[in-house]
């Protein structure tokens, strides 16, 4: 098997800069790298990985070598790959398989390079290497000790092979640990996202009336971001308590038949499928935009947009245009894909340092508790999510308060 493949190993020296750069800004992760390099926690375990090749994903991988782990690396999209990282990976000794533009066809078979390594401990990031361990891999993910999740959609799939007893090993959904979802979900994707559709565009937010499909933590942040660019922000749900939260929030909300005759940029974050489909498409005024921030390109029905357009023509690089029959121009970005990690770089490293601050201790704590998990699907620690908060509060220079021992005992006490 190749050790690695990579579209240009001329590119290292460039992400090795930026590596360094993620670095200055992920002081938690730094932290736990130091912490533990001289104990090798991980020596003599294989760690197979399907992340979004960044400068982020970049510092993890060079945590967990730090800590004596073999790697495996393939990415979770296929376009999302920063190739100078992925070149400075592999002149580092990471047995990686990524690089930008990739087919599905070669997006597969670098999952399953991955998987071929029979890793002791998985890493995944929308599921795709959960989902090709448990269809077509059966007796490696057998022997897998366990894995972590750091998506939504990833964590969705892996609850349904659990509630089908299918599930084979024990999983942590990183995803749902506080400092990952209330940040990362939050902050990182609302920030990335306007970042990835101005760098598609540089269209002015201003004044546009934005639609975002899905009020969960991503679409919190989305929706606020764009608040503060001065959109008009129009949210659809299919959740009333989400709708009504929404509305709460000082956001309009109507049903997508409605917002689709009046929106000016769309942006999906649901991680459903056909969220946008034909019917909306018709009813979309000439120039709209539409722009996807769930995990996978699912959300918008490219299918749709293709059999009801009459020609197509890429105008940017990642604006694709679609001329329908009445001469009305619909603008797909990133052809469907995340546009903050295609027509980006995805989430600020600050962001992500809390997330793979808790994959890295997740890993620990599967290698320290292998045998002793049932094949299921687990939060992460509150006293892991705490450690992670804390740490990150340190390294902003920000003191907070402890309680006394007198407030601990009221506080577990039921008397007045």
């Amino acid at each position: 098997m190749e050790s690695f493949k990579v579209r240009d190993l001329s590119l290292a020296g460039e992400g090795k800069k930026n590596l360094e750069w993620a670095e200055m800004h992920m002081p938690v992760v730094m932290l736990l790298r130091r912490r533990y390099a001289d104990q090798k926690p991980l020596k003599g375990y294989r760690l197979g990985l399907v992340l979004h090749v960044t400068k982020e994903t970049g510092v993890l991988v060079r945590t967990l070598r730090a800590w004596g782990a073999e790697v495996y690396l393939a990415p979770s999209n296929p376009l999302s790959t920063q190739d100078d990282i992925a070149a400075a990976l592999a002149t580092e000794g990471v047995h990686v398989y990524a690089w930008r533009g990739m087919t599905e066809e070669e997006y597969f078979w670098a999952i399953g390079r991955v998987v071929e390594a029979e890793p002791h401990l998985v890493v995944d990031d929308g599921g795709d290497l959960h989902a090709y361990l448990h269809d077509k891999a059966v007796d490696i993910a057998k022997k897998i000790i366990g894995g972590t999740e750091e998506t939504t959609t990833g964590v969705i799939r892996l609850r349904a092979l659990e509630r089908e007893g299918r599930l084979l090993y024990p999983v942590i959904a990183v995803n749902d640990a506080y400092t990952k979802y209330l940040f990362d979900n939050r902050y990182g994707t609302g920030q990335s996202t306007v970042d990835g559709i101005l760098r598609a565009t540089n269209i002015l937010l201003a004044g546009k009336r934005v639609v975002v499909a899905g009020y969960g933590w991503v679409g919190r942040g989305i929706a606020l971001r764009m608040r503060g660019m001065g959109a008009r922000v129009i949210v659809t749900e299919v959740d009333p308590i989400r709708a009504l939260e929404a509305v709460m929030d000082g956001f309009e909300v109507m049903s997508m038949d409605e917002a689709a005759k009046i929106g000016d940029v769309f942006i999906t974050a649901t991680g459903n499928r056909d969220v946008i489909r034909a019917e909306h498409m018709e009813k979309m005024k000439d120039g709209a935009i539409l722009a996807n921030s769930g995990h996978f390109n699912v959300e918008i029905s490219v299918a749709d947009l293709e059999r009801i357009a009459v020609r197509k023509r890429q105008i940017r690089r990642y604006v694709t245009e679609y001329t329908l029959k009445d001469g009305k121009r619909l603008y797909l970005l990133a052809e469907g894909r995340l546009v903050n990690l295609v027509a980006a770089e995805g989430h600020p490293s600050e962001v992500m340092d809390m997330s793979f601050a808790n994959q890295a201790l997740s890993l620990l704590y599967l290698k320290d508790n292998a045998g002793k998990l049932q094949p299921k699907v687990y939060r992460v620690p509150r006293e892991q999510d705490e450690e992670v908060a804390r740490a990150k509060l340190e390294a902003m220079g920000i003191n907070i308060d402890t309680l006394t021992p007198e407030q601990k005992k009221y506080l577990g006490s039921w008397k007045l």
